[in-house]
């Protein structure tokens, strides 16, 4: 029986932590909790971004399986991101970690 690589073996909550650590994923999160944002939300809620990064963060975000893209079919026709379930367990333990480094 072979031992695991310490070094290769992958830890989930070391990858999520990876996969967030890009500028403004934690943020966007948050302001996704109470319901769906436009782009438009986000670029008025975010102070110093701008389109591209925040269009990179969304689609990476996306990616991730973080946030769900969808396209709503109304006048004027817009694209709306929710959180995915992923998301939503990912959240408390950001929460949890942000209120103990800053007590």
């Amino acid at each position: 029986m072979s031992k695991s690589n310490p070094q290769t073996t992958k830890c989930p909550a070391e990858e999520v932590l990876k996969t967030l650590g890009g500028k403004w994923k934690v943020h966007i999160l948050h302001l996704t909790i109470d319901g769906p944002k436009r782009f438009s939300d986000y670029m008025r809620l975010i102070d110093g971004t701008n389109k591209q990064s925040l269009s990179v963060a969304l689609k990476e975000l996306e990616e991730d399986s973080f946030l769900i893209k969808r396209i709503v079919n109304e006048k004027p026709l817009h694209i709306e991101y929710t959180l995915t379930e992923r998301a939503k367990v990912v959240i408390p333990v950001l929460d949890n970690l942000h209120k103990t480094l800053t007590a």
